[in-house]
């Protein structure tokens, strides 16, 4: 037995209370995925209410992916600082509001500003789940447990999607954003009970108590006691954000925000834009729901799938082949009838390739980043790279309102997954480690 508990969380099996902490993160990860999704779903009724054009519409799917692009980049950061546990219950707390004060907008403004104020939260707990997910694992389940946190994302959109899709028969756009705030509050007390700080950061910043809260959480989890605190170099610990820009980490830091920026913008091109498109062939909007809901059938079973080879398969190399499989998904879609069923099986593929690669893009920021700066190189990567995502539904809207038709729109935003593809292909990774630094 090692006298550094992150040795020992890294070498021996998972306990029941480790699966059950990254089983939390799962759920975390499933409600982002609805809550980021309600706008796509009410996206119909809210057009048709208020007689707003796809460009003016465009503004509005991106006002919560701009507030993630800040939580991700800010929080991240956050949550190196004060621990995981206190972000991800304050990122619920602010999510919830959100959602909650969505249904009383009046109009696009107010709208937009709950919208920015969801992603807020969504993109704090984007960055903290993520460090969660990597660290209540072992060495050996790192890349599955991230994977599975990720798939959480359509789970949550596919759940979230069929509820949705008969709250829209027979209520209004506002029933999405009721239903979100309340899955989102019921989450408080899963991480308040289930999910102690994390052992890895409580180790690296040493804070008061430190070595008692690690003991309590170490026996929580089914592991022995540590007598001392592992030694740790004073000067490792502080300015964790300005150390994704040292020699050692800032090629890495760069180039993987750079992917995740190129391929978020084709995945969000299909999230934001599938209903409206639906619903502009002459569907119902519960319909176009159901199209949507099947595109992230797609993804969770691609995220699964892609989660399951990382135990055989070098994640980066299954990664990319996802991406280049986007690209020629996406162009597809473009050119796809106006049949419900064509076009559910298109989206389902689509989003079977695209959403792998999301998982595959969150397992590569779990290796790429050490401990101390984990959350904040996560959040960094998604903050940054969630300009992709704002840019998304404006670019495609713009497009649209030029008089482009969809085979055009869709070719020109599935090259995003092309260029991250290009980009991930220079990445160095080191080998997965058991070892601590």
């Amino acid at each position: 037995m090692s006298d550094d508990p992150r040795v020992t969380l890294a070498t021996s099996p998972m306990t029941a209370r480790q699966i059950a902490a990254v089983a939390v993160t799962v759920g975390l990860n499933a409600l982002d995925g609805f809550d980021v999704l309600a706008i796509s779903f009410a996206s119909p009724g809210i057009a048709a209410e208020w007689h707003i054009d796809r460009a003016a519409l465009g503004v509005v799917l991106s006002m919560e992916l701009f507030g993630m692009a800040i939580g991700s980049a800010v929080l991240g950061g956050v949550a190196d600082r004060i621990g995981r546990r206190p972000t991800m219950l304050g990122c619920l707390v602010v999510m919830a509001l959100g959602m909650f004060l969505a249904p009383s907008a009046t109009g696009l403004v107010s709208l937009s500003s709950w919208r920015v104020l969801t992603g807020l939260g969504i993109g704090g707990m984007l960055a903290a789940t993520n460090a969660v997910a990597a660290e209540f694992s072992n060495a050996r389940r790192r890349d599955l447990s991230v994977s599975i946190m990720a798939i959480g994302y359509p789970i949550g959109a596919v759940v979230g999607g069929l509820i949705a899709a008969q709250l829209l028969a027979s209520h209004t756009w506002r029933s999405v954003f009721y239903l979100g705030g309340t899955a989102t509050a019921a989450f408080g007390p899963l991480v308040l009970f289930l999910v102690p700080e994390s052992v890895p950061w409580l180790t690296r910043r040493q804070p008061a108590g430190a070595l008692a809260r690690i003991n309590r959480t170490l026996r929580s989890l089914g592991h022995a006691s540590i007598t001392a605190l592992p030694s740790i170099a004073s000067e490792a610990r502080p300015r964790a954000v300005a150390e994704l820009f040292t020699p050692a980490l800032r090629a890495t830091t760069l180039l993987v925000t750079l992917a995740y920026f190129f391929h978020i913008t084709t995945f969000y091109f299909v999230i934001k834009w599938v209903p409206k498109i639906v619903v502009d062939m002459g569907f119902a909007p519960s319909a176009a729901a159901g199209v949507l809901v099947w595109a992230n059938v797609g993804g969770a079973t691609g995220g699964a799938l892609l989660g399951l080879l990382t135990q055989r398969v070098s994640v980066k190399a299954l990664t990319i082949a996802t991406m280049l499989l986007s690209t020629a998904l996406v162009t597809a879609f473009g050119r796809t009838p106006a049949s419900l069923q064509a076009l559910s099986i298109v989206c389902a593929c689509a989003g079977f390739f695209t959403n792998a690669a999301i998982v595959g893009l969150y397992a590569i920021l779990a290796k790429a980043f050490p401990t101390e700066v984990r959350a904040s190189g996560t959040g960094f990567a998604i903050g940054i790279g969630r300009g992709g995502s704002v840019l998304a539904p404006i670019l495609a809207g713009v497009l649209f309102t030029a008089g482009m038709a969809l085979p055009t729109v869709a070719l020109a935003m599935s090259l995003g997954s092309l260029l991250a593809a290009a980009t991930l292909f220079v990445v160095k990774l080191a080998p997965r480690e058991v070892h601590v630094r």
